[in-house]
């Protein structure tokens, strides 16, 4: 009776010490991981293809965590938790919409798409407040899309005005960057993993295309620039993320004296990046 106090007690001094230091414990991870955590019960139920996005993040996540050394338990954990903005307006996202039916063709208003495509980044962070979510988890909300453009609505909107001249301060993410190996590593699954799914490549080969465009597009765009990964991280990640796809996505092996064939082209994903050839 007095060990198992004891125990109790050291345990809850350890989650204060924690707390007061701002430190994140295996135990409150853990504890996060659950699926029985009342967000991961509202994402489930709310925006089920948001819920199964963020499980195939989670091992893409992890995966790359261990190959860079960085921690793979935080990396997973945060991958939960990234996308749960999306349980405010889950349908205004493509991973949600089950009958075709898309409610942005409905707005016709790329600045009001691009609004609550934006918001859910505001939600999330809000949500993470009311359920006193870890400030390394809190932080990936914003940071796993940084300062980026939400390029699909951006472009629209530029077809719809006259001169061609939009502000993109009403089409970019408001910040900031990522700040940790972790919400880098996000940052890049997010993209990934939306891209794969509006691409469709049908080998490892195309497969590998669509993840180097997405690691050089957030590279050069200055996405990287605050956290601190190398290129030889990038590299590391890269495999480890196609560890995961192909077994996710089943692309075949290319032999000698095929072609590839043109990916499919794939309709808007929120993070996805289109190859050049298909804009």
């Amino acid at each position: 009776m007095n060990a198992t106090v004891s125990v109790s007690l050291a345990l809850a001094g350890y989650s204060l010490m924690a707390q007061y230091l701002g430190i994140i414990t295996p135990l409150q991870l853990f504890e996060l991981a659950r699926p029985t955590h009342p967000l991961m019960r509202q994402l489930l139920l709310k925006a089920p293809g948001t819920y199964h996005h963020t499980l195939l993040l989670a091992n893409m996540a992890e995966r790359a965590a261990e190959a860079i050394g960085a921690d793979p338990l935080l990396a997973r954990v945060a991958a939960y938790y990234h996308d749960i903005g999306k349980t405010t307006q889950p349908y205004f996202f493509i991973e949600n919409q089950t009958d075709n039916h898309n409610p942005h063709d409905e707005l016709n208003d790329p600045y009001e798409s691009a609004r609550i495509v934006i918001n859910h980044v505001y939600d999330g962070m809000a949500l993470a407040q009311k359920y006193r979510l870890p400030r390394q988890i809190a932080d990936v909300i914003p940071q796993h899309h940084g300062t980026m453009l939400v390029a699909y609505f951006y472009h629209r909107a530029r077809e719809q005005t006259p001169a061609g001249e939009v502000a993109e301060k009403y089409f970019r993410y408001p910040g900031p960057r990522p700040q940790s190996a972790e919400a880098a590593i996000i940052m890049l699954a997010d993209g990934t993993e939306a891209t794969v799914r509006a691409t469709r490549p049908t080998t490892l080969e195309e497969l590998d295309e669509v993840m180097r465009k997405i690691f050089r597009d957030r590279l050069l765009s200055g996405e990287l620039d605050e956290c601190a990964l190398h290129l030889r991280d990038l590299d590391r990640i890269r495999k480890a993320f196609l560890e995961i796809l192909q077994g996710q996505f089943h692309p075949r092996i290319t032999y000698p004296g095929t072609s590839l064939p043109e990916p499919s082209r794939g309709v808007w994903l929120e993070g996805a990046t289109i190859p050049e050839k298909e804009k």
